[in-house]
């Protein structure tokens, strides 16, 4: 049940939400009357959460090959049905965003869960996190600097998938190390809080065997001096994704050379901030990677 939840969305809104232009949009409700908008006393178009969802159905219809004028045929529960039987291996992936996307917008547990649990039906949790929740993060994090979802929907949706995050990393953190030639020390920089995609990497650093040391959010420099007091061979991994600034990024980095590098010791950077780090000015041992794949690679 949807109460004082966003439910009127402006052709801006779909847009985001689809991935179809507005334009698009405008001619296929012009010509095949496939939304029926409410009009404000303005004459401005706005539409409710059975539009989106309509809309949402009718693009992954489209994505399999289905004409517009085709689909515009049938009812929105033809659609729906439809949409059911050719969810196949091709179009699971844009069904379970388009309903983790339903599920964010009107604060749906019980969607996002029965989503999940389909997907863990024929794919590794693993598969889950690459093939779904990276696109969708990456596509909610669009939606969100767009102003179409709201911060308390982004954290909703976070918060659940850090849930899925925790159950699978606990299974396997109960297991000895089998490979102890490095230490990993995982952490986010001060007044860094984006954890999702470090929890993640967490996951995959301890499902190749290594010992993980995780310390979350927001540690200063200081902090992460004791580690070298226990461990040697460390590896410390960090996503800059706002924190430090461009503007301070190397300082930063010349500091943790300074106040915790060892010659046994490396640095492993990534986020959206690492794409202003000069590393020819740093020491070979900090590596910046461009995704997580890449950096699972090196593992």
């Amino acid at each position: 049940m949807i109460n004082n939840i966003k439910s009127v969305f402006s052709i801006k809104d779909l847009e985001n939400l689809s991935g179809i232009k507005a334009h698009t949009i405008r001619i296929w409700e012009k010509r095949y009357n496939i939304l029926e908008p409410m009009r404000s006393n303005t004459n401005i178009r706005n539409y409710d959460t059975h539009n989106l969802q309509k809309l949402l159905n009718i693009v992954l219809l489209h994505n399999y090959g289905y004409k517009i004028s085709r689909i515009a045929e049938h009812s929105s529960e033809k659609i729906e049905l439809l949409v059911r039987e050719i969810i196949s291996e091709k179009s699971t992936k844009n069904h379970a965003i388009n309903a983790f996307k339903m599920a964010m917008m009107n604060f749906d547990q019980a969607l996002f869960f029965k989503t999940y649990a389909n997907l863990l039906s024929e794919k590794s949790f693993r598969e889950v996190f690459y093939e779904v929740f990276i696109p969708l993060m990456n596509e909610i994090g669009l939606l969100w600097q767009s102003g179409t979802i709201t911060p308390a929907q982004e954290h909703f949706i976070s918060y659940l998938i850090k849930q899925k995050l925790l159950v699978n990393t606990e299974k396997i953190q109960v297991l000895e190390p089998t490979r102890n030639d490095k230490v990993f020390v995982l952490y986010l920089p001060e007044n860094e809080i984006h954890e999702l995609g470090l929890m993640y990497l967490n996951y995959e650093i301890l499902l190749n065997g290594y010992k993980t040391i995780y310390l979350g959010e927001s540690v200063p420099i200081e902090s992460l001096k004791d580690m070298k007091q226990y461990y040697d061979n460390i590896v410390y991994v960090a996503y800059l994704t706002v924190q430090p600034t461009k503007d301070e990024v190397n300082t930063y980095l010349q500091e943790i050379v300074t106040e915790i590098m060892t010659a046994d010791s490396q640095v492993w950077l990534l986020g959206r901030m690492t794409e202003f780090v000069d590393l020819i000015k740093l020491p070979k041992s900090i590596s910046v990677f461009n995704s997580i794949p890449d950096l699972v690679k090196e593992l």
